[in-house]
């Protein structure tokens, strides 16, 4: 196994080229040497005869990918640096390369996957999970909005729930990532080396899948499908509140602590993405961070779940009535992703 950055390993194994996210201090979250070595390791081994499947797995025992290194995005923003928009543009590009990588990528995931674990992972052609997975896109609840081509996945899931999942931030375990299409295997954690054995020797890792069984969120998918597609943000909070379900009250209180600005882009961003590719998702993704990166918001809502971790962000404007139109946020910039 070679180590091509601090925290990416690399290992040809029989035939199959194997990346094993390596910072699990930081949950594996992606900086921006991670993502340049990603990068160029599946450009060599897409060009690579011997390497006939790639796969990708995660360091430690409690996340496969936390998502990007949010951190240092804040502290490229709050210093005025580019280096935040810099290591969004490789990461987005990034997830492009695995979306149309032309070998089987198989993605290994336990624990925790948000934000850019989904990046790398959604993406490819098979994702098998165990039953510690915790999947989740939360970037309302940072003043931020779902990227790493989340609007192109998000707003294709059946029944409203990419829009639940959207504007809520919440997580949703094993059985729930099954049913919406965002993993396509359960796999028992005590099998993954028996999967990488199975895929380095070309040989098929499908009796290792496990029987699904119902989720947590079926009991309320059709409350979810009726309500989620509501004409607008505050339409679906009416929705929640006249239904009256803990569910639905439960529900409504989350959106109502994320950041106003980011539940109205998000809304516009998965409806608008309904009727775009992958590439023009990610494109939609990168005007939006150029212009959220730098608000008031993204800075606030960091500093209080992940600086201060007070949990208290103070949003400005603080109520969706103050937001006014986000049509300003998607229109072109000069630095275009592609």
């Amino acid at each position: 196994m070679t180590e091509i950055s601090p925290h990416i390993k690399a290992q040809k194994h029989g035939v199959l080229g194997l990346l094993t996210l390596n910072r699990p201090q930081a949950l594996n979250a992606l900086d921006h040497g991670m993502i340049r070595a990603i990068t160029a390791q599946l450009r060599a081994w897409a060009a690579d005869d011997g390497i006939k499947t790639v796969a990708i797995r995660g360091e430690g025992a409690r996340a496969f990918c936390s998502g990007g290194d949010i951190r240092a995005v804040r502290e490229a923003a709050v210093t005025g640096s580019d280096a935040g928009t810099a290591l969004l543009r490789d990461e987005y590009r990034m997830n492009a390369l695995i979306a149309a990588y032309p070998k089987p990528y198989v993605a290994l995931i336990h624990g925790i996957c948000m934000g850019g674990g989904a990046g790398v992972s959604v993406h490819g052609t098979y994702r098998l999970a165990d039953a510690s997975l915790s999947f989740a896109m939360p970037e309302t609840g940072i003043g931020f909005i779902p990227d790493v081509g989340a609007s192109f996945f998000l707003s294709r899931l059946p029944d409203a729930l990419g829009m639940y999942l959207g504007l809520t931030g919440l997580p949703i375990g094993l059985v729930d990532a099954l049913e919406a299409g965002l993993m396509t295997h359960a796999i028992a954690a005590t099998d993954f080396d028996a999967v990488i054995e199975a895929l380095a020797a070309a040989k098929d890792f499908a009796s290792f899948a496990r029987k699904r069984e119902a989720g947590q969120l079926a009991p309320h998918r059709k409350r979810i499908a009726t309500i989620f597609v509501g004409p607008s943000v505050e339409a679906i909070l009416e929705r929640l509140d006249r239904d009256g379900s803990q569910f639905a009250v439960t529900t409504a209180q989350t959106i109502r602590t994320r950041s106003p600005t980011s539940l109205k882009l998000v809304f516009e961003q998965l409806r608008r993405a309904r009727k775009l590719n992958l590439q023009e998702c990610l494109a939609m993704e990168y005007r939006l961070a150029n212009r959220v990166l730098p608000s008031h918001d993204f800075c606030e809502g960091v500093r209080a779940a992940l600086v201060d971790k007070d949990r208290n962000p103070n949003w400005q404007p603080a109520s969706l009535a103050g937001v006014g139109d986000v049509d300003g946020f998607f229109a072109p910039i000069e630095d275009e992703l592609f």
